[in-house]
């Protein structure tokens, strides 16, 4: 339910983009945009950055208006009504409203990027702008915990037998933790736990309601599934498959931008009024990535809950847990199987619970093999 919310939100995105090419708007918007930012006194030199930043900012700002009433309905109506909530709309809305001025800056800081490197190299910038992902991303992974060390709500978690507990996990997987801790979210908490950062600077994040609501077994087997995440590499092949598909869908937007820019009116690559345009093909791309992309992800989830299970052998915490998150998460456990591909990076709570079935009954066997041998 909450997936077809945010898809229809995406959709509202595109569908923005989509109408000021239809309209033909791009070019006199741009005009307007030039006259203003000459008019403001801007220098010289800064005219053509300003001139895109406000256009992304624009554009970024009427998708996230069109994009309001879907996601008011994920995160908001769906979370009251199935009792999954109990904040109060200020706080959502404030929370909601950080998102979307954080989206709003992405939108900018992306679009000057993007066109600086149009302007510095006008056939190579789809590699610049997909290497630079790739590294910001590394960058991100290598930096977790050092934000998290700085950020006022994180506290290193109470329970220490809990902790204790995790922290031998980590060991014995070979990916020791340098901490676990708690990060209190609020009324509208939903469990979840998580690793940042990589090699020995590791750290456990653990919600505030998984700690509260979850048996230390279930807790522990939710560890050792990320913690599998690291040990197979999975965070760094998912990095580079990323990388590349930017690069691609940078390369595929451009050609297509160069191959349409005289009915665009566009006057070469790097005219802001090709913004909508060069948005709509990446995302396009991006979008049409999507199955493979879920594909690769469900395989990685399904390896780290085979890891789970072996380390653990806890397959009823396992099970418990899983549908427990499923449920205050609003995951279908049965979605039909085009949703499943287009929309389930993970595999379906059902299949998760077959094969963790599965997995006790072949536990079981080897054990009375063992025993008879």
């Amino acid at each position: 339910m909450r997936r077809r919310s945010r898809a229809l939100a995406v959709a509202a995105r595109a569908s923005l983009l989509a109408c000021v090419i239809a309209l033909d708007v791009g070019a006199p918007a741009r005009s307007a945009l030039e006259l203003a930012v000459a008019q403001a006194g801007v220098p010289a030199w800064l005219q053509p950055t300003a001139v895109v930043g406000l256009a992304a900012l624009a554009l970024g700002a009427a998708g996230e208006i069109l994009a309001f009433p879907f996601l008011f309905r994920a995160d908001w109506l769906l979370a009251r009504r199935y009792g999954l909530s109990r904040a109060r709309f200020g706080a959502w809305w404030r929370a909601h409203a950080r998102t979307a001025l954080l989206t709003c800056v992405a939108w900018v800081v992306g679009a000057v990027f993007v066109y600086a490197a149009i302007g510095s190299s006008a056939t190579h910038w789809w590699l610049v702008a997909g290497a630079t992902y790739g590294t910001g991303t590394v960058v991100l992974a290598l930096l977790g915990p050092i934000l998290l060390r700085s950020a006022p709500r994180a506290r290193p978690l109470a329970r220490r037998g809990l902790t204790a507990r995790l922290e031998d996990l980590a060991r014995r997987v070979g990916a020791p933790v340098f901490g676990v801790h708690a990060w209190p979210e609020g009324e509208a908490s939903r469990p979840n736990a998580a690793l940042v950062g990589v090699g020995a600077a590791r750290r456990v994040l653990l919600s505030d309601t998984l700690v509260a609501d979850y048996s230390d077994a279930e807790i522990e087997v939710v560890l050792a599934h990320e913690l599998a995440h690291h040990v197979h590499r999975d965070i760094w092949k998912t990095m580079a498959f990323r990388a590349a598909v930017v690069c691609g869908a940078c390369w595929i937007g451009g050609r297509a931008l160069v191959e349409l820019g005289p009915t665009l009116g566009l006057n070469g690559a790097a005219d802001p009024a090709g913004l909508p345009a060069l948005a709509l093909f990446v995302g396009g791309v991006v979008a049409a990535t999507l199955p493979a992309a879920n594909l690769l992800s469900r395989r990685h989830e399904r390896r780290a809950d085979r890891f789970a299970l072996d380390v653990t052998g806890n397959h009823e915490a396992f099970v418990s847990g899983l549908r427990r998150m499923g449920t205050e998460h609003l995951v279908e456990e049965r979605p039909t199987r085009l949703v499943k591909w287009c929309f389930h990076s993970h595999p379906t709570v059902a299949d998760r619970v077959a094969e963790a079935r599965r997995h006790r009954a072949l536990a079981l066997r080897d054990r009375r093999a063992r025993q008879s041998a």
